[in-house]
Parts: structure tokens; sequence; C-alpha cells
């Protein structure tokens, strides 16, 4: 269904609602590349995610929230350093790991008590998520393919096992969103992406590239597990 169009995507946002509160899964498109969601407090339908992706519980897919105010709903033990970057580059191409809230009632696969955070800068995402609440989201692909530029591009990996597709056009980032681990002392970019590690930096000095550890710093490096996701 075409959700390119404010006017227009009404239909489309109604009926993916409606799938995802009967368990389905839906592609949806994100500023930087499609993703295929679900309810993130279904257990069943994060299972079907991963199944329908190929990928096994070792991967958790990532939660899209529709507010900076869900985060502490959602993560505990936020440091500043972790406000600072999520106040900088939220909605955007900006994924955070955090500590996940213990009382939260979901399964989203070997987490390791963690979750990892994206706010979309997409009007059409930003419609849904405002209905549905946060949803486990992931690159629309089959692990390993790359990621869906298009509802079609994502239509020719997965096919039947989404139940609707939501099309808004070309996804206008093209990369991945950039993921941050901020369960350590200090932030560590886990995956590049969407943001460089120059901008993150020019708002919080401390970060630490993809490999680095805090041996300089006379601190251990951090921990916490990422997930490929849009």
């Amino acid at each position: 269904m075409d959700v390119s169009d404010e006017a227009s995507r009404g239909p489309g946002i109604d009926e993916a609602v409606n799938v995802v509160g009967r368990g389905g899964l839906i592609v949806l498109p994100t500023d930087t590349v499609y993703g295929v969601g679900a309810d993130a407090f279904s257990p069943e339908a994060v299972a079907a995610l991963l199944a329908a992706k190929g990928r096994g519980r070792q991967m958790p897919p990532p939660v899209l929230v529709p507010d900076v105010r869900t985060l502490d709903g959602l993560a505990t033990d936020v440091s500043d350093d972790a406000r600072a970057l999520v106040g900088a580059f939220w909605p955007g191409g900006f994924t955070i790991i955090l500590a996940a809230q213990p009382s939260l009632m979901w399964d989203l696969g070997e987490t390791h008590g963690t979750v990892a955070l994206r706010m979309p800068d997409h009007p059409a995402a930003l419609a849904l998520l405002r209905r549905t609440g946060p949803l486990a989201v992931s690159s629309a692909n089959l692990t390993g393919n790359p990621a869906a530029m298009t509802a079609q591009d994502a239509r020719d990996q997965l096919g039947d096992s989404v139940t609707l597709y939501l099309d808004g056009g070309q996804a206008p980032g093209g990369v991945a969103s950039t993921i941050v681990d901020a369960t350590g002392t200090r932030p560590r970019v886990v995956r590049q992406g969407a943001l460089s590690l120059e901008a993150l930096r020019a708002v919080v000095p401390g970060v630490l590239g993809p490999g680095e550890t805090e041996d300089a710093a006379g601190t251990s490096d951090a921990g916490g597990v990422g997930a490929p996701g849009a």
C-alpha cells in the first residue's frame, strides 16, 4: 500500500496497525533503508521476523520508537553521554544500545539484558509508530543480502512471509543506521553507518570507534549487544 503521500497514507497506516495487532509482519520505509517490523511485545511475532530473515535469536532486532520520551520507558541507566547523542541525532540514522528495563515483558532474542533503540526520521514510519508503539524492526532483507531500498526490493526477498508492504518510494538514506553501544563506561561504535565517527565525537568527544578499547583511558572495553537493523 502506498504511504508516500501524507494526504493519502491513512488507509495504509490503518492496515499496518491491524496487521501488527494480529501478530503479523509488515515492511515499512525508514529514513535509512526499508525495515521489516513486528510487535516488539509479541514473542511469536518477533520469532516470525527472525525466521523471515533467516536469522537466529543470537541476532535480536532493534526497536524503533516514536518519540525521545519513550527512551526511559524501555531503557535504564541512561548516561549523560547517551542522552546527549540521542538529543543530537534523534530522529535520524542513529541506533543506541542501552540496558533494557528489567520489567519489560518481551523476548527479542539473546539480548543479554540490552535493547537497541532508534527513532527514525521518516513521516510514514513515525505515523505508524505513534499508533502501534515500539516495533521490533530489522532491515527488510534476507540475512547476508543487500538491504532493501524499495518496497519491491523487500518483497523480492521476503515474499509471503510478510503480510503487508508499505511503499514509501526509494529509501532516502540508502545506508543503515550507525549503532553505538552505550552500556559501558564510554559509548562505542559497533556498526558504522549513516553517521560518521566524527559527527558523534562532535557531540561526545569520548566516543570510541569500532574495535577501539578504553585502555588508554585506564578502563575496560565497553560491552553490550548490537544487531544489524534499519
